[in-house]
């Protein structure tokens, strides 16, 4: 039995009837046991780059996962971000059966954080972020990790086995999370600190504000530490500029105006802040 096989017997249900899942004889697809009303079998394919796909679309485009993927994996701009996460989920979680990344884009994040655990899956709902992840993956030799397609609001995976679930800048479904985590097991949710991209707004706007706290974090969960990783960065050129605003909420709201003050720019000096917010169930 591969990785992905024990994966998917141990920790997946269906997605439409909640059964026990189990991958098929040729490993192109997963089908559930039909030990429901209908007694139906619903089969769901694993794509030819490697991501196992429940049918959940939207999410980032293509080109959007392209510009996200250039940013963070050639230039080492959020590597101390990254490693400040890892390092705080090493802590709290030291000994990991099961890692949930939800909502973790072309999985940056997730590779790294797949060093902590037995088995890690990543769920997105963009198809491209999946294939983008599920390719690095296989490059980088990575067995225990596993992409899908899946909203954060309906996860694939039985309740209260997951020791650890990561939510970084994506949406926090809390009840979702509490579901299929353990008891005693860990939410880290990230989002961004009060001074993150500063120095990218005051490039485009006149009136410039702190970033106030992320209004989706846990009600319901046991707070138990909040770390700060804060510093400053120095991004050169128009592509990485771009590829950075790209990535952020301001890309959608911000008037074409502003928007050029940003691309005549050649360099930019702005502070990186990432809060890791710690839940316990």
């Amino acid at each position: 039995m591969n990785n992905h096989e024990k994966l998917i017997r141990e920790h997946f249900i269906c997605p439409i009837c909640r059964c026990p899942m189990e991958m098929t004889e040729d490993g192109k697809s997963v089908k559930c046991s039909g030990d429901n009303p209908k007694n139906k079998r619903h089969s769901f394919d694993f794509s030819a780059d490697g991501y196992l796909s429940f049918g959940a679309t939207g999410g980032d485009s293509k080109e959007a996962v392209a510009a996200r993927r250039s940013f963070l994996r050639s230039t080492p701009n959020y590597k101390l971000a990254a490693e400040s996460i890892y390092h705080t989920v090493k802590h709290y979680v030291p000994e990991c059966k099961l890692l949930v990344d939800a909502g973790c884009g072309e999985g940056y994040y997730t590779s790294m954080l797949a060093d902590l655990s037995e088995s890690t899956v990543g769920f997105d709902l963009s198809k491209f972020a999946c294939s983008a992840g599920a390719k690095q993956a296989r490059r980088d030799g990575k067995q225990s990790l596993l992409f899908a397609t899946a909203s954060v609001f309906e996860l694939p995976i039985n309740d209260g086995c997951a020791d650890a679930v990561t939510n970084i800048f994506a949406p926090c479904a809390e009840e979702e999370y509490k579901r299929i985590l353990r008891e005693g097991g860990y939410l880290f949710v990230v989002g961004a600190g009060k001074n993150h991209l500063m120095g990218l707004k005051r490039v485009m706007y006149e009136d410039v504000y702190e970033n106030g706290p992320r209004a989706d974090l846990p009600k319901n969960m046991e707070h138990v530490d909040c770390v700060i990783s804060h510093y400053a960065m120095n991004i050169s050129g128009k592509e990485n500029i771009a590829a950075l605003f790209s990535m952020t909420p301001y890309y959608w709201r911000t008037s074409e105006a502003d928007k050029q003050k940003l691309a005549s720019i050649e360099s930019l000096e702005t502070e990186i802040e990432f809060e890791i917010n710690v839940y316990k169930k």
